[in-house]
């Protein structure tokens, strides 16, 4: 068996082990999709949302890239979180880190990956340089690597709420709150790193919206 083939086999045992402890699982999911979580995560394979916080199918809604950034100019994660926001009214956003995290690995060293890898990593490098006599401090590079990895999402998290959508909704309904944790590849605990609510005096005025 091939080794595609195997996830679909696993497919079939797992819908049918569903249906066996609860007849009605998917036709629950099928008529409505009601998350009150939004998750902002890494690609990393070694970190799933709903497995790391044991949720299920439904309860969070989940998009991921390279080291969890969130950059202004990406469609494809605004787009999401527009319809997380305004259309599925989430009541609580996550950007989730993990340390060992190969993005922000890469975003330390000098080397060169290629034009996109590189454009994308830049942004990482720019946390870095904002914080770089904290970080240049850290003589173990594995720490130096945690830190770093808290930054980026400390730095993402005020990037969320630097944005019209975000604010927008803390206007009309009080929410989301913003979450920043970073996972733990060693014991599998998530650490809290900050947390912004839905208040824009915590936010520079220079990025307030005053016309929503």
């Amino acid at each position: 068996m091939k080794s595609y083939e195997k996830l679909l086999e696993a497919n079939k045992k797992w819908a049918a082990e569903k249906l066996k402890t609860d007849p009605e699982y998917f036709s629950r999911l099928e008529e409505v999709q009601d998350p009150e979580f939004f998750w902002i995560g890494c690609s990393d394979s070694r970190v799933p949302a709903n497995v790391i916080t044991g949720t299920t199918s439904g309860e969070i809604f989940v998009h991921r890239n390279i080291a969890n950034v969130v950059l202004h100019t990406d469609v494809n994660l605004f787009s999401v979180l527009d319809y997380a926001v305004t259309e599925l009214k989430v009541r609580h956003i996550i950007v989730c880190g993990h340390y060992g995290c190969g993005g922000i690995k890469a975003a330390m060293s000098n080397h060169d990956y290629r034009q996109t890898l590189n454009m994308w990593l830049r942004t990482i490098k720019d946390v870095y340089h904002n914080h770089q006599e904290e970080l240049d401090a850290i003589e173990d590079l594995d720490k130096r690597a945690d830190r770093l990895t808290e930054l980026n999402v400390i730095d993402n998290i005020k990037k969320l709420a630097k944005t019209s959508v975000i604010q927008k909704a803390w206007k009309e309904r009080q929410a989301p709150h913003l979450h920043g944790w970073v996972y733990g590849l060693k014991d599998g605990l998530i650490n809290t790193v900050t947390e912004i609510s839905p208040d824009i005096s915590n936010i520079d005025p220079l990025y307030v919206y005053d016309d929503l």
